[in-house]
């Protein structure tokens, strides 16, 4: 619809053009009837100067201080509208990426094989993440045998940061971790956007892993089909620990243990990277650069955006000065003079 060349970003602004003409319409016609007292019904032309105090009669009207607001008002006007001629283009903004952390909360993330513990270390690695991850919408979903998505997208990091003390293992009851419900959830949430359809959306494991369910790895592989990137971040060792509270049916304690392997096939089978927490935010800084990278991948390929280079200020330039002499010490024209 815009052209190149010279044109108005909001062209409907002019349509107040037409007040001027009005006003001198209006001015026009109901001054003189305003004016005109009964002594010019009764007095000769000769005598009205002296009759109504006059020492000199004016024919005419100043129409002086009506041009002047007439060219501020249009320039005015003129500024609204928008002028602006040539342009550049420039890569569209938008979200770095989209990011869903399952954070797994079953009975073993109880285990204090990391200090304090599997799932306060899990949640001390998310509270890096938000801090190193601006310009990243982050929703969140807390899953053992069921998943419950905590928070959705969101750009407000510190409202993450306040649901973290909450969670605990004592939020669910059957005991077990199942990932593919949380996997179904996490697609929910990134669902391609219609508006924005050019956006790197990616999922973060915090797991101590012990995954055991058919059709897993099917999963994980549709996910990457749809554009989506399933990161693996561990908790634990490779020693584990016993699960507080939790024996088997003959009353010994179950052990679980961290494996790196089978997490590390997961990452890859989703086209992500695996880390084992550590005390250092290292871990989160090379997950979150992999989904740097993909994202600025996405959004340079993306269609530029055009930005125009306004001249509004021109017309301001021009009816500033003016102003200041219609308003100025005598403000002779403030006060009218019509």
């Amino acid at each position: 619809m815009h052209s190149e060349g010279f044109h108005f970003a909001q062209p409907w602004w002019l349509l107040a053009w037409v007040v001027v003409p009005l006003v001198w319409l209006w001015l026009r016609h109901s001054r003189p009837a305003r004016k005109r007292g009964r002594e010019y019904l009764y007095a000769d032309a000769e005598l009205l100067p002296h009759l109504t105090g006059e020492t000199s009669r004016r024919h005419g009207r100043d129409w002086r201080p009506f041009l002047l607001w007439s060219l501020a008002w249009m320039l005015l006007v003129t500024a609204m509208a928008g002028p602006r001629w040539d342009s550049r283009r420039i890569p569209a903004f938008q979200p770095a990426a989209e990011l869903v952390i399952l954070l797994d909360i079953s009975a073993s993330m109880n285990i204090q094989d990391v200090r304090p513990s599997r799932l306060e270390r899990a949640k001390q690695e998310i509270q890096d993440l938000l801090r190193l991850a601006p310009g990243i919408r982050i929703g969140l979903i807390a899953f053992a045998t069921v998943a419950h998505v905590v928070a959705p997208l969101t750009e407000d990091h510190r409202a993450l940061q306040r649901v973290l003390p909450p969670l605990a293992t004592d939020l669910v009851r059957l005991p077990g971790s199942r990932l593919g419900n949380a996997l179904d959830k996490a697609a929910l949430l990134l669902a391609p956007d219609a508006d924005n359809p050019r956006i790197s959306r990616h999922i973060l494991l915090i797991t101590d892993g012990d995954f055991d369910e058919p059709g897993l790895d099917d999963k994980v592989e549709a996910l990457r089909r749809q554009g989506i990137h399933l990161h693996v971040l561990g908790v634990g060792t490779e020693g584990g620990g016993p699960v507080p509270y939790v024996t088997d049916a003959n009353g010994r304690a179950i052990i679980s243990r961290l494996d790196p392997a089978e997490l590390e096939r997961l990452a890859r089978e989703g086209g992500g990277l695996y880390r084992l927490a550590d005390y250092h935010d290292r871990d989160v800084r090379a997950i979150l650069d992999q989904i740097l990278q993909d994202a600025d991948r996405i959004q340079t390929d993306g269609p530029p955006a055009r930005i125009w280079n306004e001249r509004f200020y021109l017309p301001l330039l021009a009816a500033v000065p003016l102003l200041l002499y219609l308003f100025g010490p005598g403000r002779r024209y403030a006060r009218g003079g019509y």
